[in-house]
């Protein structure tokens, strides 16, 4: 794994096991347009977390309390919305919990 900065530590920890399993990754490498001005501008962006190439999917990961989830699901729809064809996944913080929690059980 590079030297990649990560915007939380969860996603550092996807990269390894990503890596653990050889996964090719990459990390925020494009970012969709989701909103634009009355002259057709884009205003507003998603960039998921991660690429898997091999697989031609996203992955966005959130760890926010699922109270707090409203602006991630918004994003995700309007993505959805506008690039139909663009597979992306939704990890959320039950989700990343049970990763690791499989991946401690396995070391």
């Amino acid at each position: 794994m590079s030297r990649i900065r990560f915007a939380h530590p969860t996603e550092a920890g996807l990269a390894r096991l990503l890596d653990f399993y050889r996964i090719r990754w990459e990390y925020e490498p494009r970012r969709f347009p989701i909103a634009w001005s009355g002259r057709g501008v884009p205003i507003e962006y998603f960039t998921p977390d991660f690429y898997l190439p091999e697989y031609d999917t996203y992955i966005e990961m959130t760890v926010v309390k699922p109270k707090l989830q409203t602006r991630k699901n918004r994003k995700m729809r309007l993505l959805r919305e506008a690039h139909p064809g663009v597979d992306v996944r939704l990890f959320t913080r039950r989700d990343v919990e049970r990763l690791f929690s499989r991946m401690e059980q396995a070391s």
